[in-house]
């Protein structure tokens, strides 16, 4: 089949603007909620710097559930928390509500876990010295993860570009309702082939800038 580009290429191009902005608004907004969360939950561990049983179980238990949910389950399940927040099940502000909500507890558990293997001695060394919590957070914590917080966000940059097709599935725009729409629906696989060689595209794009912007932060 040959590719109508005169009618589809405005729409190609809306749907690549759309994936962009659904997956960059969702790791701003998610890495920033994930990053506090995920740094919750390493210092109200136990020995941690908030050590506090309570908030560390609610906040563990949380992630446990709602980080393995599949997301088509997922953005179908809180269907009607998203009408309630954005008015709509349907469209990209409605997929990006449900991707910044399923980012958020993915991206604090990377965050936590990148966060448990600073050695513990630089930090009693800090406590010792008298720095507050919040000064070895900002200052210690933080700086020392970088490296690794820097990839394990490239990781969930390329998980959210996978999630925003899987949104297009159910009405949430971008290059997965375009394939589905143009491509699926209408037999047309050079549509299809379309998105996906553009989705690996922009995949590979964001992994090389992550791994670059990651070798900088290691050389510190």
């Amino acid at each position: 089949m040959s590719l109508d580009w005169e009618t589809l290429g405005p729409v190609f191009w809306e749907a690549i603007a759309q994936t962009l902005g659904m997956a960059v608004v969702t790791l701003v907004v998610g890495g920033v909620l994930g990053l506090v969360l995920g740094i919750l939950l390493y210092t109200t561990r136990a020995g941690g710097l908030l050590a506090n049983r309570f908030v560390f179980t609610v906040l563990n238990v949380l992630v446990n559930i709602i980080r393995p949910i599949p997301f088509i389950i997922f953005i179908t399940a809180i269907g009607p928390v998203t009408i309630f927040v954005v008015g709509t099940q349907l469209g990209t502000a409605a997929a990006t509500f449900a991707l910044v909500f399923a980012a958020t507890f993915g991206i604090s558990r990377i965050v936590e876990q990148n966060l448990v293997t600073i050695d513990p001695g630089v930090i009693e060394a800090a406590r010792a010295m008298g720095a507050s919590p919040l000064r070895i957070i900002l200052t210690l914590l933080v700086p020392e993860a970088l490296g690794p917080l820097v990839l394990g966000y490239t990781f969930v940059f390329v998980a959210i570009v996978d999630m925003t097709a899987v949104a297009g599935a159910v009405g949430g725009g971008g290059l997965g309702d375009f394939a589905i729409t143009y491509g699926y629906h209408r037999f047309d696989w050079v549509v299809t082939w379309l998105a996906v060689v553009t989705i690996i595209v922009l995949v590979q794009g964001a992994q090389f800038l992550g791994n670059w912007l990651a070798r900088k932060a290691l050389r510190r």
